[in-house]
């Protein structure tokens, strides 16, 4: 493996992730790192990793923290690295197939689940590991919950994340810029956190995110950075009952702009809202 520490003490191991992550990942994002896979391996959280720092490892126990190191240190998600990540209550299964969820798809969540309306059919337009379609299926289990995705993969995996938590998902194959695209009819809630990210800060992403996570899931399409929401917008005019919701996640460059199409292709009380960082990142309208 080319890394060892110099004893089989929890604090060497600890050292070496310290060590051999530098070049990766701040002190502090090292040292996460480390607690999160001794909390998988182990099943120690802060407190008594932080105990157990003089103890010595059995070498049973000293494999099972350093192997995942390797695969940290070539530049491997952690996520991908444990297999799995939590999302809003729910431990989703993850792998290179569909973009790792972020703490701002949470946000999202956070501000459909916080309106307190009970939707009785809910659509989600590139599901990926199917993470929005399952937080709020676990939050309002009467829904009948679709999770659409271009990526045979990446449903495949969401298709897991259902079976694995219980959660009655549909899933559906279709490509959501190709000419003809629809939804069905009559959803309460139609939610989309597309590919957004220009092409040209492709050079400026961390490397583990640009080699690692799909290219389909990160990019908008190099001419033209607001063709999803055009395109799921105007399929969600159709689809969605009077008073129904549309939600989207956006890079905060473009998401004003996104927000203003929106409006102009008929949407009702389209409001920009802003995400933890207080950068505008998510779009809110209804259908008349």
């Amino acid at each position: 493996m080319g890394i060892r520490a110099a004893d089989n003490r929890v604090a060497s191991v600890l050292a070496q992730y310290r060590d051999q992550l530098a070049a990766l990942y701040d002190e502090g994002e090292a040292r996460a790192i480390a607690r999160a896979v001794f909390q998988d391996r182990m099943g120690w959280d802060a407190a008594e990793l932080e105990m157990r720092k003089p103890e010595a490892l059995h070498e049973s126990d000293l494999l099972k923290v350093y192997l995942p190191l390797k695969r940290l240190r070539d530049g491997e998600p952690m996520q991908h690295v444990l297999g799995k990540v939590w999302f809003h209550g729910l431990e989703l299964e993850v792998s290179p197939d569909a973009l790792i969820p972020r703490p701002e798809t949470e946000e999202l969540v956070d501000l459909i689940v916080r309106r307190d309306r009970t939707p009785s059919s809910i659509i989600d337009v590139c599901t990926g590991s199917g993470c929005i379609a399952l937080a709020l299926k676990h939050r309002f289990p009467h829904a009948n919950a679709l999770g659409v995705d271009i990526s045979e993969a990446a449903l495949s995996l969401a298709r897991r994340n259902s079976l694995k938590l219980g959660l009655d998902i549909r899933l559906e194959k279709a490509d959501a810029l190709a000419e003809g695209f629809t939804l069905p009819v009559d959803a309460d809630l139609i939610i989309s956190n597309p590919p957004y990210i220009p092409v040209e800060e492709a050079d400026a992403l961390e490397p583990r995110v640009r080699a690692r996570e799909p290219y389909i899931a990160l990019f908008a399409p190099a001419d033209d950075p607001l063709a999803f929401y055009r395109a799921i917008g105007g399929a969600a005019l159709k689809a969605l009952a009077p008073q129904g919701e549309l939600w989207f996640e956006g890079h905060w460059r473009y998401v004003s702009e996104a927000a203003a199409l929106i409006a102009e292709l008929g949407f009702q009380e389209v409001i920009l809202l802003d995400d933890l960082s207080g950068k505008n990142r998510f779009i809110h309208a209804i259908k008349a």
